[in-house]
């Protein structure tokens, strides 16, 4: 397996690449998406949120996916994968409005743009809310701040408005009005169209489709349903396009936090498919309706048991902390990825010594 680093649009700097060779990675997941303003999470600490922002619109162009690899692979590191496509880039394949024909192909320029430059994977969510209601407190050892999502107890859900998807507005110019709700049948129907139209340009392209589950795993979000919320509709997403390119954005906390099945079954069954395309490691306490982000070595999921699963089942993708507590110091970030991504190398060295 190999260590990665995700990174925010933000963060994409040669410091930050420093920062993850020093702590012994070998591979960056980049974010392209400006998700927040001014380099912070949106939201207070009753309603922590990706945040409403403009989204931003053109698609990357080959020359920019270029210069980011060469700026990554100058320090040493590999670009794994890009993590997550604009809202203005795809708003309309998620609603199923009128310029959802017009964004498939910008989705597949963005896909053939990747294959060329050598970029495998797209990890990316299809929903309709988004991260949405998680909320901050010190729930992490020694009174350190993260995010948990307190179900009845935490944020009252609104309808989303017109020109919002994600909670990113993609159309400050939108006409007054919510979206409606979403049922499950619309939402499986338009990401079935979505893979029948993007999974043969990723073959063709060399480059995987990666399916985060749902964050916060409830069925339904601001009265839209969520795709993937039980570890289950894994299956219906693979079943719906059998390919090598659908795979999986294997997030061990959402699944985690999901009321049904056992994280260790899950990790078993997926990696012995070889489905899984890269993995977020965080850990959690709770599930669904209550849970709290912890640290990665204080929570209920045993890491140590998941690396063994998918070093014994031949996985050898790349590994990333997802979220992580803020460290009480002057660089809270940093320090809780730090902290992450030692406990993790610490692991992997182990199992390769007893091998």
């Amino acid at each position: 397996m190999k260590l990665g680093l995700g990174l925010y649009r933000r963060m994409l700097t040669a410091d930050n690449f420093r920062f993850a060779r020093q702590a012994g990675c070998t591979h960056i997941v980049a974010h392209l998406v400006d998700y927040f303003r001014d380099n912070r999470i949106h939201g207070t600490s009753e309603n922590v949120t990706w945040g409403v922002t403009e989204a931003g619109g053109r698609p990357w162009s080959e020359d920019e996916l270029v210069s980011l690899k060469r700026q990554i692979n100058a320090e040493g590191l590999e670009l794994a994968a890009i993590e997550n496509f604009d809202p203005s880039q795809w708003h309309d394949i998620l609603l199923d409005g009128p310029r959802r024909k017009e964004q498939i192909e910008t989705i597949k320029t963005i896909i053939r743009r990747m294959g060329r430059v050598g970029i495998p994977v797209m990890g990316y969510n299809f929903s309709i809310a988004g991260v949405w209601g998680h909320v901050e407190g010190p729930y992490a050892r020694g009174g350190a701040v993260s995010v948990g999502f307190l179900g009845p107890e935490g944020p009252r859900e609104t309808p989303i408005p017109r020109g919002q998807v994600w909670n990113m507005v993609y159309d400050p110019q939108a006409p007054a009005g919510e979206i409606g709700s979403v049922t499950p049948e619309q939402l499986w129907s338009r990401y079935a169209a979505f893979l029948a139209e993007i999974i043969p340009v990723a073959e063709e392209a060399g480059v995987r489709m990666a399916l985060h589950p749902d964050d916060p795993p409830m069925p339904t979000i601001r009265g839209t349903a969520r795709l993937v919320y039980q570890p289950r509709l894994y299956d219906r997403v693979l079943q719906l396009a059998p390919s090598p390119a659908n795979a999986l954005e294997f997030c061990v906390g959402s699944i985690a936090e999901m009321a049904e099945g056992n994280v260790y079954d899950v990790v078993d069954e997926y990696s012995r498919r070889q489905a899984i395309a890269y993995v977020h490691l965080r850990n959690v306490r709770g599930k669904v309706p209550s849970y709290r982000e912890v640290f990665i070595d204080e929570g209920d999921v045993d890491m140590v048991r998941v690396l063994s699963i998918l070093r014994r089942n031949g996985f050898d993708g790349v590994i990333i902390p997802d979220h992580t507590p803020q460290m009480t110091c002057g660089a809270p970030w940093h320090a809780g990825m730090a902290h992450a991504l030692g406990y993790m190398r610490g692991i992997l060295q182990a199992l390769e010594a007893s091998a």
